[in-house]
This record gives structure tokens, C-alpha cells and sequence, in this order.
């Protein structure tokens, strides 16, 4: 793997500036546009291509919360995904699982503000795990014993983005069928 921090030039943080980093990367990429290297030979032009779909990707990266998290992980030695991540807790599951109900019943209902209201709920809830995870990493200074027992964090954020997603859709649908 790329270190996308490296990449950025930014520090192997979770809590980070994204408003910097994003400046950062836009400056990366107007250095390294094709239309700089029109006059370039082939190979500089190839180079300068290559690193400019780094670039981009280290930025899809970073400006991420859960694939943040996956690079910093993965960095410091701790492997993450479907297989190696702890099980979630029965109550999270429950939660989520009475959190779709309500999704589905708003949608019947073709209740949007039911929709944002259950939205933003659970993006409350993401935000606290983020910062939870940002200060979680800032203590663990990349000691992989350290992160371990972190990992089951990184499974919270997916179910949120995941019931996210699912009621961005709905909120779309609804809001198109008007």
C-alpha cells in the first residue's frame, strides 16, 4: 500500500486538517495537470500522469473517515476488512436493526423529515466515533498493540455509512416522487 499521508505530505494522523489537505492536494494537482507537460517528453508526461492518479487517490483516502482509518490501520500493521474485524456488539446490531425498521416505516409513510430526523441521529453518532477514533489514534502514536482494540470502531463507522447511504436513497426517492 501507498502511504497516502506521504504522498499529501501530511502527517500519519486521523485527526487531521482537511481543509488544509484538501488545499494541499489541489496545489498537487495543478503541478502535476496534463497540460503542464504538453511540451514534456513521453516518459516525463507518463511520470507526471502516474503521480497525478496518486495524488488523487491518496486524497479519495484521506478526506474519508473510514478509509482513513483502513490507511492508518494498515500502516501500522493491524489488517482490517470483513474477516479480520471483531464481530460487532449484539446492541449496535439490535439499534441498526430497529433504525432500518424506522427507515422502511418512513418511507411508507413517505415521511422525509422522519428520514432526516433518523439521518441525522446517526450522524451524530458517527461524528462522535470519529472523534473518538481521532483522539484514539492520537494516543496510540501508531503502537499496534495500541490500535487493536480499535478496530471494532472502524465496524461502527461502516453500519453508520451504510445506514447513511441507505437513507440518503430514500430521502432521494421521496423527494423525487413528489
Amino acid at each position: 500500500m501507498n502511504d497516502p499521508f506521504a504522498t499529501l505530505g501530511l502527517p500519519r494522523a486521523y485527526a487531521l486538517d482537511l481543509k488544509a489537505a484538501e488545499k494541499t492536494h489541489r496545489e498537487l494537482s495543478r503541478a502535476l495537470h496534463p497540460d503542464r507537460y504538453v511540451a514534456s517528453g513521453a516518459t516525463e508526461r507518463r511520470l507526471a500522469l502516474s503521480r497525478a492518479v496518486e495524488v488523487n487517490e491518496a486524497w479519495r483516502v484521506v478526506k474519508d473517515p473510514i478509509r482513513r482509518a483502513e490507511a492508518l490501520f494498515e500502516l501500522a500493521g493491524v489488517a482490517v476488512g470483513d474477516t479480520h474485524e471483531p464481530k460487532p456488539a449484539p446492541s449496535l446490531l439490535m439499534d441498526m436493526m430497529d433504525r432500518r425498521e424506522a427507515l422502511a416505516e418512513a418511507r411508507a409513510r413517505r415521511d422525509i423529515p422522519a428520514v432526516r430526523a433518523l439521518a441525522k441521529e446517526i450522524t451524530a453518532r458517527e461524528e462522535q466515533t470519529v472523534a473518538h477514533l481521532g483522539a484514539a489514534f492520537e494516543r496510540a502514536a501508531g503502537d499496534r498493540a495500541e490500535l487493536l482494540p480499535l478496530v471494532g470502531a472502524l465496524g461502527e463507522l461502516r453500519y453508520y455509512r451504510r445506514f447513511l447511504e441507505e437513507a440518503a436513497q430514500v430521502s432521494d426517492d421521496l423527494a423525487a416522487a413528489s
